[in-house]
């Protein structure tokens, strides 16, 4: 098989796997003259822009889609009519090097599917990170998929060519992982992550120490820290239990991110899976739940509604514990503490510090609201102003939930 047929159906198989950000690893470059490639603090996912403008992306395939485990929701299980693929460790370094010489991407995203056994995948994965560093001085963004139980050896050395590393959780309930994929073990991927995490503080401890006792440089690890996947829909798991996991796993393990991918059929699917994929929305909510408790202060039991178990579909998770907490405004903005203010609907953080910034020299009126980048309809019924107060009927309503859900439209025939 060429390498073009290989990439065809390696790069097809990878595109499941959501957790391939490249933001978070420290910045460096080879203006130098020395090396190839760069880094640059803030860079997203595939195809996304960085903070100056530019859009980037990163190879992202399998180095094979032949796999020993039988995981049920997953397209490359080993009793998967698919076709299989596998590059050799050359075959990926060279492509990388390829693609980034003809400025098609500025980093590599590896995975691969588990073959003989897990010592010798990672070994293979980290083999082509050893190469593109050692061999052909790539500074550009590296990030590998970790194998639970492979070797300490083995995941030492992968940070240490590594930006971000990630192992994924697969699902939020340990019953669940058991009864869809039964090879795998959650205590030996918690296992994994918590070795991955004293590296990690290590390695924080050693760069700190460095600043204050020794010019020595301190052994890398892993710079842009750990990542991990849960799969959602696959499994009866609602979003309370989903966000309770998370919330365990950015507290124990000191994640940089919990990414969610909604369940996709597969061909051949168990029909121990569902027969359709959930609502794309649900994705996006938990995503947006995912940042309140991240940036915004929210704990797991305030962002989802005890009685119900799910986020809803139909307005952000902040607007629905505004809507659910209104005894809590009107939030006079000119007085608030920014803890206040971060949970007003329509407030994010950057517009936060910019009220905080502006009402030290002046008092906030509605008008400024355009010029502080908030969307006035979402933000006013929760807020008081110099020039503004909402009505108690408005904010009591019971039609104030309907104003901001979306308007009911006619479906279609579909042709």
């Amino acid at each position: 098989m060429d390498v073009q047929r290989k990439l065809e159906i390696l790069a097809d198989a990878a595109k499941y796997d959501a957790s391939c950000a490249s933001s978070g690893t420290e910045k460096r470059d080879s203006r130098d003259g020395k090396g190839l490639g760069s880094t640059a603090p803030g860079m997203g996912i595939c195809h996304s822009y960085a903070p100056d403008g530019r859009c980037i992306s990163l190879l992202k395939v399998l180095l094979t889609n032949a796999c020993n485990y039988d995981c049920l929701y997953c397209v490359n299980r080993t009793s998967s009519n698919v076709p299989r693929a596998r590059f050799t460790v050359d075959e990926v370094v060279k492509l990388t090097i390829d693609f980034y010489r003809r400025n098609y991407i500025e980093g590599l995203f590896l995975s691969s599917g588990i073959i003989r056994s897990a010592d010798y995948t990672m070994e293979q994965v980290v083999s082509v990170a050893r190469k593109l560093r050692e061999e052909h001085h790539f500074r550009g963004y590296i990030h590998l998929k970790t194998i639970p139980e492979a070797d300490d050896a083995l995941i030492t050395e992968a940070g240490r060519y590594a930006d971000r590393l990630s192992i994924n959780i697969e699902v939020p309930e340990e019953a669940s992982l058991a009864k869809l994929a039964p090879e795998k073990d959650v205590r030996a991927i918690r296992r994994t992550m918590g070795r991955l995490r004293l590296k990690l503080d290590e390695a924080q401890d050693n760069n700190n120490n460095n600043k204050t006792v020794t010019k020595a440089k301190p052994p890398r690890f892993a710079p842009a820290g750990q990542s991990t996947q849960m799969i959602i829909g696959a499994d009866a798991a609602d979003d309370k239990t989903i966000l309770h996991t998370s919330a365990n796993l950015y507290g124990s393990y000191k994640l940089k991110r919990v990414y969610y991918s909604a369940f996709s059929p597969i061909p051949d699917a168990s029909r121990a899976l569902p027969l359709s994929a959930p609502p794309l929305v649900r994705e996006h909510r938990l995503y947006q739940a995912d940042w309140l408790m991240r940036f915004y202060g929210f704990d797991v039991g305030e962002i989802v509604d005890e009685s119900a178990g799910m986020l809803s579909l139909d307005i952000d998770p902040k607007l629905a514990w505004a809507l659910r907490h209104r005894d809590r405004f009107p939030l006079d903005v000119n007085r608030a503490s920014r803890e206040d203010l971060l949970r007003v609907p329509g407030f994010g953080r950057k517009a936060v510090d910019r009220i905080i910034a502006s009402r030290r020299v002046t008092s906030i009126r509605a008008a400024d609201l355009a010029r502080l980048h908030i969307p006035r309809n979402k933000a006013l019924p929760f807020i008081v102003l110099s020039d503004h107060r909402p009505s108690p009927h408005l904010l009591d309503g019971a039609k104030l939930a309907e104003r901001f859900r979306p308007k009911a439209t006619q479906l279609g025939f579909g042709f």
